[in-house]
């Protein structure tokens, strides 16, 4: 399970021990925060798939992470929390929670939640692999025939141009930090690298404007990284 990480968020010293070693024993792979900005940070840094989170934080309410992480992730959340009104678990999940485990909790409750997220995830993962053809305003990513096409023409890329845009276009609307990106196209985190990928994301986005005038796909997160702008498509 290496490649699903869980971020793990919890004040509670005891709790969070019990929720950690239970993913340890397991073999899960997790990072764990201690209060709502540093979940935010390490959100963005790291890219988890799946985040338990207490709501009762020492600096914001666990109700201001989630609003603020679905403002660009699409992580499945968790809430565990000794809240337990029906308010606070409507409040939750309307604001982009997936489930809300109360507590005290079972250890087999929570990896049962656990492995039930997992399954949503790979079933919306499955889903979206069917979709042979991308589209997100003016392009057009055919994957069976690897052709990128813009308002309906063809565009020439370059073999790292290409993965560089699926990676994008496959985490559209989500803000993908630099070490994110090169581990994922370089499958290193070398500091150096992000030079270089300044250097092919600079020849990618010119690529993807058809007029200097349009607005850019593409849009740069001073040092943090870049994001595909979700277009309409019905242009």
């Amino acid at each position: 399970m290496s490649d699903f990480k869980i971020l793990v968020v919890e004040d509670d010293r005891s709790v969070m021990n019990l929720i950690t070693t239970t993913l340890k024993i397991h073999e899960y792979s997790y990072i764990t925060a201690s209060g709502g900005n540093e979940a935010i940070s390490l959100c963005a840094s790291h890219q988890p798939d799946m985040i338990l989170l207490d709501l009762g934080l020492p600096d914001i309410d666990g109700i201001e992470v989630i609003k603020a992480v679905r403002s660009w992730s699409s992580a499945m959340i968790i809430i565990i929390s000794a809240r337990g009104e029906d308010s606070d678990k409507i409040m939750a999940l309307d604001s982009g929670a997936d489930d809300y485990l109360t507590k005290p909790f079972s250890i087999e409750e929570l990896l049962a939640r656990i492995r039930a997220a997992q399954r949503r995830m790979t079933y919306i993962a499955s889903k979206a692999d069917e979709k042979a053809v991308f589209h997100n305003g003016p392009l057009t990513i055919d994957y069976a025939s690897n052709v990128v096409s813009l308002y309906g023409e063809e565009i020439r890329l370059t073999a790292m141009e290409y993965k560089l845009l699926n990676l994008l276009a496959r985490n559209v609307g989500k803000v993908l930090t630099h070490s994110y990106i090169i581990d994922h196209i370089w499958g290193n985190g070398m500091e150096s690298d992000i030079v270089t990928l300044r250097v092919y994301m600079t020849a990618l986005r010119r690529k993807l404007k058809k007029d200097p005038d349009d607005e850019d796909l593409i849009r740069t997160h001073i040092g943090i990284g870049y994001q595909m702008i979700r277009k309409d498509t019905a242009l």
